[in-house]
């Protein structure tokens, strides 16, 4: 039997995801629940995989099957396809896996040609209605088709409406809608070289072609990588019967939510527009009204929509974001889906629906994306600075949080300034999906159109980054690149605040604070931590960061980067004297002045831990770090310590390296310079000591030492370590245990990891460099070339944000079973950037590793990822 690539939806049910996208399998469950679906069909994601297999191909054997799909929906609409008097229209719709909301390509009113019109303008008895899904149709197959960009079309029919003196669409009659239908068609030849197409199902393989198209479009590949969503997935194609929400004011179409998307509330929330199909409402073209007013417009269908909505959130024990459409008073669901949320409410859905005895506290904990706990770790304005400042403007408050920073105009500029270590707001009059990158890199977004459902509001929550939409005040001026809001022009680069929990808007750079965490977010966490089995510690190099860390739920430090503590005004100047010392006895007596810094420091952090467990790295990186590399900085330096400019020069040169990655620095500094880790020890263990002694707390100093590939090195440094804190716990007369490690973040010691353990009691996981060392890629310089990978299919995420656990991962999994085969109790954890990626904590709790190790904003995100990889992986 061979494979089946379309299924109808009465053929399919939810349970039907991989295969039919989230949509399709969304569309199957609601028409077995007995919903009022438009019946359609699914082309299934496999169908889009073998689409690109066979070099962008639907087969014959596919083809075959979507036109007897095809004729089955004519039997259950009682209409035809491409018929000249009563045509079947349909909608083609992406719909993968992972909801992608406006990154892929959608075709509506397909079937429509220069004769149907006419004779669905009879058989509807409204030509107005006929000829306005007309020109719909040709603006969204003439963009998603074939490129041409929309805002042509929109320019075409701005320039027929000011003609008539008209100010919106509803005004155009019949007659004029005609006018506008030769107008679309004529751009489409004059960008085509030829006619727009009349053959339905010519229309129909296009778009689904089309769809496929737009599964590795620009934006849908910078949206996958940011959600970490395969490219192998593909995407589904939906082909629906229409129905019209723009057949005059007893239609309509809205979008809806069963709880407040922003705030977690429980209620109906969301707009509909009278007269109006899906995208009206989506684009912002026209003010939508909240969906509380549809009671009294419409409220037979109102209250069948109420009693929908309920029954769909009770099913899927979810918030529901839901698509529906009235015809002629007649209520139609068109999707449904577990709705987008910012984190405030995502955690308050969770607890209620717990609460509520609508899930588990397991199923809870699925409903809420790691990294999306972010957004509540970042900060609000500071209540003075914000009483003290001046609102010029506000509008609909569409994503909550503070964002302050300087104005860009367009997505490219976003991206250019970022990078420039700025602070971005990103203003448009309406956001796209070709936005997504500068959204991305924005801390706000500001718009001049669109509502609480538009494309900004949808896109910035699921982010996590403040919006501020539909501000029909502001007067953009796009080619200048400024705008007026209140009396006031700003100019490209200056500073503005966003208030997305009040919709205000003020003209200045308003200071901010961190947030504080609690009730919901504590109660969520503990159940977090209850079926979590991986320790979650931070990366901390202050006593102010193990702070941060253990209120954010940290259970010790995993990695304190040491050399971190040199870089400040009282140390630096201790440090660079050393490096400068000609002999042993030079570089002791400048070091011996950095203990008590070292010591005060480790001292800190111990007590802040109260017990907890804190790995130290010696001092890492090249030494050439510590001095300036400028002739004008070199001169007043050697200046500064009393030495010629020549004789300094001389050291800065000296220390230079052609790959300072692979260079003198990690465990190599230690066997070049043992009175560097002599110090670091002492400072180490007495710190310890004192501490035990100060404060009763039990501390147990892990001592780690970077970069080692060959054992001998590992057991010449350890020796060192070993010897001084010896040494110190003798001087002191007191007991004390301390564990020496070694970090893994060279692919040799992930090889030979069995030798290696024989002398490390712990391997903490350096992935940074581990990465950099397998793949060859400096992770400084990259950015040169990933963007090209990305595009063009070879990588799919970055490798330093994401853990690759095909090869890289290969070496940590190998290391941790040498590691273990050598010494079973070994400690085994995490500590380079991906100990704060979801994806990459699943990973490492699936090889057994003990901890992940991430900076304390993170610890959070980690805490959830370590439980849901427990829930995954049962």
């Amino acid at each position: 039997m061979s494979k089946k690539f379309v299924y109808m939806f009465s053929e399919a049910d939810g349970s039907m995801k991989n295969l039919l996208g989230g949509k399709g399998a969304n569309l199957a469950e609601m028409t077995k629940l007995g919903l009022p679906i438009p019946q359609g069909f699914t082309v299934s994601t496999e169908a889009c995989t073998k689409y690109y297999e066979d070099g962008k191909k639907i087969t014959d054997e596919i083809t075959a099957e979507i036109k007897a799909s095809l004729a089955k929906l004519e039997e259950i609409t009682g209409k035809t396809f491409g018929d000249n008097n009563r045509p079947l229209l349909v909608s083609v719709r992406s719909g993968s896996r992972a909801s992608m909301p406006g990154m892929m390509d959608t075709v509506l009113n397909l079937g429509l040609n220069d004769v149907s019109v006419e004779g669905f303008a009879v058989a509807t008895g409204n030509p107005r209605f006929a000829y306005d899904s007309y020109r719909r149709f040709i603006q969204m197959f003439s963009d998603v088709v074939k490129g041409l960009p929309k805002s042509q079309f929109e320019r075409v029919l701005d320039e027929i409406k000011e003609s008539k003196g008209f100010e919106n669409d509803l005004q155009l009659s019949a007659d004029d809608l005609k006018e506008v239908v030769e107008a679309f068609k004529a751009l489409y030849v004059k960008h085509e070289g030829s006619e727009f197409p009349q053959e339905p199902v010519e229309q129909l393989m296009a778009a689904i072609n089309a769809v496929f198209d737009s599964w590795n479009n620009e934006r849908a590949v910078i949206y996958r990588r940011m959600h970490d969503i395969p490219g192998s997935w593909g995407t589904a194609v939906n082909v629906q019967s229409m129905v019209f929400g723009n057949m005059g004011d007893t239609s309509g179409t809205g979008v809806a939510f069963t709880r407040n998307p922003s705030t977690g509330e429980r209620g109906i929330y969301g707009e509909y527009l009278l007269n109006a199909q899906g995208e009206d409402v989506v684009a912002g073209i026209r003010t939508p009204e909240p969906i509380t007013r549809l009671e009294n417009d419409m409220p037979e269908a109102y209250a069948e929509f109420m009693r929908l909505a309920t029954k769909l959130e009770n099913h899927y024990k979810d918030m529901q974001d839901m698509e529906f459409t009235i015809e002629d008073k007649v209520l139609y669901f068109l999707q449904t889906r577990n709705g987008k949320r910012t984190a405030q409410a995502a955690l308050k859905i969770a607890v209620d629906l717990v609460e509520e005895g609508l899930c588990t506290k397991e199923e809870a904990l699925m409903k809420v994306d790691p990294k999306q706990l972010d957004q509540l770790l970042h900060p609000n304005f500071d209540v003075e600075a914000l009483a003290a400042a001046k609102v010029y403007g506000s509008a609909l408050p569409a994503s909550p949080g503070a964002a302050a920073g300087q104005v860009y105009f367009n997505a490219d500029d976003a991206v250019a300034a970022k990078k420039r270590g700025e602070r971005v707001i990103l203003v448009r009059l309406e956001t796209s999906p070709e936005d997504i990158e500068g959204m991305d890199a924005a801390q706000g977004i500001l718009t001049a159109r669109g509502g609480m459902t538009s494309h900004a509001a949808v896109v910035a929550r699921g982010m996590g980054t403040c919006c501020i939409s539909g501000c029909g005040e502001i007067k953009i001026n796009e080619a200048a690149k400024t705008f007026t809001l209140g009396g006031k022009t700003v100019a490209e680069g200056d500073f503005i605040s966003l208030d997305g929990s009040t919709g205000k808007i003020y003209l200045e750079d308003i200071k901010t604070v961190d947030p504080e965490i609690s009730g919901d977010f504590s109660k969520f966490m503990g159940w977090a931590d209850d079926v979590r089995t991986l320790k979650v510690r931070a990366n901390a190099d202050s006593p102010k960061d193990v702070i941060n860390a253990v209120e954010f739920g940290a259970e010790g430090v995993g990695l304190c980067r040491t050399e971190h503590m040199f870089f400040e005004e009282d140390r630096l100047p201790k440090i660079r004297q050393m490096i400068v010392s000609n002999t042993v006895a030079e570089r002791e007596a400048a070091l011996a002045e950095l203990i008590p810094f070292q010591k005060a420091d480790f001292k800190g952090m111990y007590k802040a831990l109260a017990g907890k467990p804190m790995t130290v790295r010696l001092l890492d990186p090249p030494l050439h770090e510590f001095l300036p590399q400028e002739e004008g900085d070199i001169r007043e330096l050697a200046k500064e310590m009393g030495l010629t400019f020549e004789a300094l020069k001389e050291t800065v040169e000296s220390l230079h390296e052609f790959n300072p990655m692979l260079g003198h620095r990690g465990c190599r500094l230690a066997v070049t310079y043992p009175e560097i880790a002599v110090m670091q020890t002492r400072a180490i263990i007495e710190a310890a000591v004192e501490v035990i002694a100060e404060e009763g707390i039990d501390v147990i100093p892990e001592i780690m030492i970077p970069l080692a590939g060959e054992v001998k090195e590992l057991a010449y440094v350890k020796n060192i370590v070993v010897e001084t804190a010896e040494k110190v716990i003798a001087e002191k007369g007191v007991k004390l245990k301390y564990l020496v490690g070694t970090m893994i973040e060279i692919p040799r010691a992930a090889l030979t990891a069995d030798l290696i353990a024989a002398e490390a009691e712990f391997f903490s996981f350096g992935t940074n460099d581990l990465t950099q060392m397998t793949f060859g890629y400096s992770r400084d310089d990259a950015g040169a070339f990933l963007d090209d990978y990305y595009k063009k299919s070879i990588l799919e995420s970055d490798p330093f944000a994401r853990l690759d656990q095909t090869g890289v991962g290969q070496l940590v999994e190998m290391a941790v079973v040498k590691g273990r085969s050598a010494r079973p109790d070994i400690k085994l954890g995490i500590c380079g950037e991906h100990g704060g990626d979801p994806s990459s904590i699943e990973f490492c709790h699936r090889v057994g590793l003990d901890y992940v190790s991430c900076s304390p904003f993170r610890v959070p995100i980690a805490r959830l990822a370590a439980a849901q990889a427990v829930l995954n992986n049962r």
